[in-house]
């Protein structure tokens, strides 16, 4: 039977004491300090996983976005807090390497072996649950004010493979739990893999050629439109500041090419017109 450190030093003590009051003596015991509270876990992401989805983005990119560059990017996710100039680190045993975050908020991670080997880190100075996750995924020269699906797709799968989800439960009745579902996930007819718009979102359309279709109310604000139980869910997920500018993809839907053009229409925009 195995017996922990903590149970024999206690009996340890027992005993101890026992002897010196058999000779008269008290037995002098080691302060104790207990802290009346305790600062919640920092945010962090693990730097195997990411290793990974930066090996998955060099093997798919042939064939989803073969133009695209990766960058990982911080968003709020509590009301209140700021995801600017966060102090990102990869951290292991014996490693500490700063991270740059650029100004958009986003950053890139280098290789390095003995980071992986010590299954190392990368935490920023916030608390947990205060921010999240994406990956970013572009091809340059398209066109301004549109994304291209075969990047949202490659994006999807890459931040499936590093954990970037944030917890969230079957928000609403209609988000799937994805937190531990792998990049297959993104190729299902009807995922719910969270987009997040740089502005609040009034519609999304995608584009082949002449074909053309806006996206459904359900795959616009996490499906979350006229639901009552809302507050109570929401803040469980990892939209829960940006609401107005999550979105869904029809990414499984091999019907639009992954050059569909993903156009925007923005609430600020909508407001402007007669």
């Amino acid at each position: 039977m195995r017996i922990s450190c903590s149970l024999l030093a206690t009996c340890g003590l027992l005993l101890a004491g026992a002897a010196l009051q058999a000779i008269g003596q008290e037995p002098s015991l080691p302060p104790v300090t207990v802290s009346a509270s305790q600062s919640p876990p920092a945010v962090e992401k693990s730097y195997r996983r990411m290793w990974r989805a930066m090996e998955l983005f060099e093997r798919r990119k042939g064939e989803l976005a073969p133009e695209a560059t990766l960058r990982f990017q911080l968003l709020p996710r509590k009301p209140g807090v700021s995801v600017d100039d966060v102090d990102l680190q990869l951290l292991g045993r014996t490693v500490a390497v700063p991270i740059a975050v650029a100004p958009d908020r986003s950053f890139t991670l280098p290789r390095h072996p003995r980071a992986l080997a010590e299954n190392a880190v990368v935490t920023p100075d916030r608390v947990a649950r205060s921010m999240t996750w994406r990956a970013r995924v572009r091809t340059p020269g398209w066109p301004a004010g549109s994304l291209r699906l075969g990047d949202l797709r490659l994006e999807c799968e890459v931040g499936m493979e590093a954990g970037l989800v944030s917890e969230q439960p079957s928000l609403l009745g209609r988000l799937a739990s994805v937190v531990t579902d792998g990049p297959g996930y993104c190729d299902t007819p009807d995922n719910r893999y969270i987009f997040f718009a740089n502005r609040p979102v009034f519609g999304v359309t995608l584009h082949d050629g002449d074909r053309r279709h806006v996206l459904p109310v359900r795959r616009l604000w996490a499906g979350a439109m006229g639901d009552a139980t809302l507050p109570q869910v929401l803040p469980f997920c990892d939209c829960e500041v940006l609401l107005d500018r999550a979105y869904f993809l029809p990414l499984g839907d091999r019907s639009w090419p992954d050059d569909t053009r993903v156009t925007f229409e923005y609430m600020e925009e909508r407001d402007a017109k007669p």
